[in-house]
């Protein structure tokens, strides 16, 4: 019969608030498991959520006085007078955030105004009727959709009489500013354009903008947009797999009556817009509506498109110049603003990483025009309207979001910005833009690139703020889980018990900042193989946000999720088993069912499921989980690779080694590529290779693997760490099938007993262990010795975990085998039928298990026949 050979199982690490995350080391014989990181509410960003401000000038401008805090209304100044402007004061629609359209060569023909004429929405009945009620109102849409229009509109036509808000999203403290003044109105609006840009946790919480409307006589009002891109990326795992959104911005949102605006008109408000064609930009514009929205058009959007794809050619006819060099600024700017860089863009930084843009092109082949000569061309308003990159100030520029719009719909999800650009603008980057850098690199995988920006942005709030204060706590969690990423473990624990300490000291014990520390807390211990410890803390969390958040609240969640991968590890698999149905059905429900809080779950699952040997099973979870992560973040992100590891596994265990393998050789490649040689992730791939190259009788590769394995877990890990002790175990294994008893039989030993120590004598990992053991003892010729092994083993793996069990099977066919060579034929083919029938029934006729179990029954007749002892 076959040797049970235990899976190793490296974690990877999970990113901000629930977080897909990755497998915690495990000793039993399973594939990866899976864990989340659940980070402070109201702290920790989401990949390229706006980071919070703070810089120093914001610290400064927090102490302002009341008076000085009125200048953040329109345009940044006091307006009529020194006193704050009513909505009926603003008729320009640019002052919103409008992108201005062209101007008419005789305006005089048709009209004196700046803009066209506004095209009523189909939306704009509700929105009016949502904006009486007061609130938090949201209107979502593609760049150039017409939500800032839409807006200045509605509250025009509604609101005139509303003291107006429109803080500068430049200036870290200009929210806290306006809510703090629109709470001693009657009356007010709250302009909020790019609502990404507010989002954190020092400007517009959930709590203070709760506050604003807790007063019922009054009629207070929060408008804000969104681009379409930005709302995924904020709920949902998009393009850069982010997976999640922080806690306190995502109950932001939540308190939001959302309204979607699309980009294209209806055909109702086609019709609209038809009867306004006497304004010749509407007309130009309609005859373009089969392609384009209305305010699309408009804005020029399509045009700057062209122009920047067209810029990309090469200088060949100096009649018609291109402008590669031009269009490799405007790339730069591009790259920047997808990487999470917030603030307005530094010339400087884009005339430095623009050269490798150029490169991409074509360089030199190109002919690039100077570089005086490419930013007058980036520069230069396109039909009088809008330019690609606008100078905003001094050595700044703005790029013209639709061109990011663009880009972040039509980039393929892996296609990611070069690493000399994301290095290149952390340089420059202030607090909130280290931040949403980090965030971003973080989602996508690219850890080594999020710890630098967290480092960063750690540096100026320690700086600022003092080694003590919440922010700069935000920041050091947001550090250990980069350092978990990064396989850092033992820093990372050390990292997490300092925030836990010190938030237990300022907010007490059952603050959300403080069970947040906890649980990240939690899984550091599971990482480093403390699960006893980690459930603890888990259970602690899980009652209290149970009871303090209530039962569906995504925390509570997370923490179930993270005590059944904990329960996971110490074997407990059926209470994992119903710990994560329950959670599974509860993301499906308010999340849906590719929310990567779901796909997480159901990873963990399916991981429970094989632990189970429910093979089957398990394969259709992880392919549907492979499937999904592929599409959101790409095949190599680390989340990816973590399910088609689990799968490869299953894969292994229904006996497709061929699938099996190939799989893994391309997780080992992509992790080694990614994460590094040294990576828990990396390594466990290896271990896994060699697991099925065991398998499939590749036994001098097998060791040589494992022998590598053994020396870097050892080295990085620890000599008892789970991951250690199964590479081992494998190891001793290997070498037991290559006719090296007595070192087998050493290994062997060894890892029992540490398994025993640390896991305890029913652990599935231990029960390998003996299985193993008494392997060896019988290759050694000890088979009373080997006879005792196999029957305590098997009598504890009917107990724990089912005499259908894979694992349970396996034991019954290897005592027959003992029985067999102690002359006891009646009984070892009486085991062997009995294991025969059930695996045949559980397994399928052609698993390996059952396989063997027949080629072992054949062993013992021929054997029998030999000695005539046929009856």
């Amino acid at each position: 019969m076959g040797r049970g050979l235990s899976r190793p199982v490296v974690a990877v690490a999970g990113v901000v608030l629930a977080a897909a995350g990755g497998a915690a080391a495990s000793a039993a014989t399973a594939g990866w498991k899976q864990w989340w990181v659940l980070l402070p509410v109201g702290a920790v960003g989401a990949a390229a959520v706006a980071g919070s401000g703070v810089a120093q000038e914001w610290w400064k401008a927090a102490v302002r006085s009341s008076a000085d805090r009125r200048r953040v209304v329109v345009d940044g100044s006091v307006t009529v007078s020194g006193r704050l402007g009513r909505v009926a004061q603003y008729t320009d629609p640019v002052q919103f955030g409008v992108h201005p359209a062209q101007q008419l060569a005789d305006p005089e023909d048709v009209s004196e105004e700046r803009m066209p004429p506004y095209v009523p929405r189909d939306e704009d009945p509700h929105l009016r009727e949502r904006l009486a009620r007061g609130g938090l109102v949201l209107l979502v849409g593609d760049s150039t959709a017409g939500k800032s229009r839409t807006a200045f509109e509605a509250i025009t036509a509604t609101l005139r009489d509303h003291v107006l808000f429109a803080p500068d999203p430049m200036n870290p403290d200009a929210v806290t500013a306006a809510l703090s003044e629109a709470r001693s109105m009657r009356k007010c609006v709250v302009w909020l354009d790019d609502l990404e840009r507010f989002l954190n946790g020092t400007q517009l919480t959930a709590t203070s903008l709760a506050s604003l409307f807790t007063d019922k006589q009054a009629h207070r009002v929060v408008l804000a947009t969104l681009r379409a891109a930005e709302y995924d990326r904020l709920t949902t795992s998009t393009d850069e797999a982010d997976r999640e959104l922080q806690q306190d911005a995502r109950a932001v949102l939540d308190q939001a009556y959302r309204i979607r605006l699309p980009r294209r008109f209806s055909p109702d408000e086609l019709d609209r817009a038809r009867s306004r064609a006497w304004d010749p930009r509407i007309a130009d514009a309609v005859e373009h509506a089969d392609r384009f929205g209305i305010a699309e058009y408009l804005s020029a959007g399509p045009e700057l498109w062209a122009a920047y794809e067209a810029a990309q050619d090469a200088n060949t006819d100096p009649k018609r110049p291109t402008h590669p060099r031009g269009a490799a600024l405007v790339a730069a700017a591009i790259d920047l603003r997808c990487a999470g860089y917030l603030s307005p863009l530094p010339t400087a930084v884009l005339e430095t990483v623009h050269t490798a843009n150029l490169e991409r092109l074509g360089g030199h082949v190109l002919r690039p025009e100077p570089l005086e000569e490419a930013w007058e061309w980036a520069t230069q308003p396109r039909r009088a309207t809008t330019a690609l990159l606008q100078p905003h100030g001094a050595g700044m520029v703005e790029i013209f979001d639709y061109l990011v719009d663009v880009t972040q719909r039509t980039r393929p999800v892996d296609n990611h910005v070069p690493e000399v650009t994301i290095d290149a603008a952390l340089r420059k980057a202030s607090y909130r833009d280290a931040i949403a850098i980090g965030d971003t690199a973080q989602a996508q995988g690219r850890y080594r690139l999020a710890k630098d920006a967290f480092d960063r942005a750690l540096r100026h709030a320690r700086e600022a703020l003092g080694p003590e204060h919440t922010e700069t706590l935000t920041g050091r969690s947001r550090c250990a889980v980069a350092l978990s990423n990064l396989g850092r473990y033992g820093e990372a624990e050390v990292e997490h018990r300092a925030v836990l300490e010190a938030r237990l000291r300022a907010l007490g014990a059952e603050h959300p900042h403080t069970l947040t520390s906890r649980n990240n807390l939690a899984m550091a211990l599971t990482q480093l193989g403390r699960y006893d410890e980690a459930e603890v803390e888990l259970r602690a969390v899980v009652e209290a946000s149970t009871r303090l958040l209530g039962a569906d609240h995504p925390n509570t969640l997370t923490g179930r999720d993270n005590l059944a991968t904990a329960l996971t590890r110490l074997g407990r698999y059926d209470e994992a088993e119903v710990e994560l149905r329950a959670v599974v059905e509860a993301s499906t429900r308010l999340l849906g069912a590719d929310h990567p809080n779901t796909l997480a779950s159901r990873s963990s699952l399916a991981v429970v499921l094989s632990d189970l040997g429910r093979y089957g099973e398990a394969e259709v979870e992880h392919r549907t989980v492979v499937e999904a992560r592929t599409g959101l973040v790409g095949a190599d992100h680390p989340d990816s690779l973590l399910s088609r590891h689990n799968l490869a596994m299953v894969l292994s265990d229904l006996g497709r080694y061929d699938e099996a393998e190939v799989e893994l050789r391309a997780v080992v490649a992509s992790c080694t590529r990614l994460l590094g040689a040294d990576h828990p992730n990396t390594l466990s791939g290896r271990d896994s290779r060699a697991t099925v190259r065991f398998q499939m009788g590749r036994y001098d590769e097998a060791e040589a693997e494992l022998r590598a394995v053994v020396e870097s877990c050892a080295r990085l890990l620890n000599a008892e760490h789970p991951d250690t002790l199964t590479a081992r175990g494998n190891l001793a294994t290997v070498l037991c099938e290559l006719g090296r008893y007595d070192e087998a039989e050493i290994e062997h030993r060894a890892v029992l007993e540490a398994r025993t120590r640390l896991l305890g004598p029913d652990h599935p990992s231990t029960l390998t262990s003996r299985n193993n053991l008494a392997m060896v003892l019988s290759d050694l010729g000890r088979f009373d010795e080997a006879e005792a092994e196999h029957r305590a083993e098997m009598e504890t793996c009917t107990r724990v975990l089912g005499a259908e069990h894979p694992d349970t099977l396996t034991s019954r066919g290897n005592l027959a085998m003992v029985l067999c060579e102690l002359g006891r034929f009646d009984e070892a083919e009486a085991e062997l039928r009995a294991q025969l029938e059930t695996c045949t029934r559980v397994l399928g006729a052609e698993h390996p298990t059952t396989l063997s179990g027949r080629r072992s029954l054949a062993q013992i007749l021929e054997r029998r026949t030999e000695q005539g002892s046929l009856p």
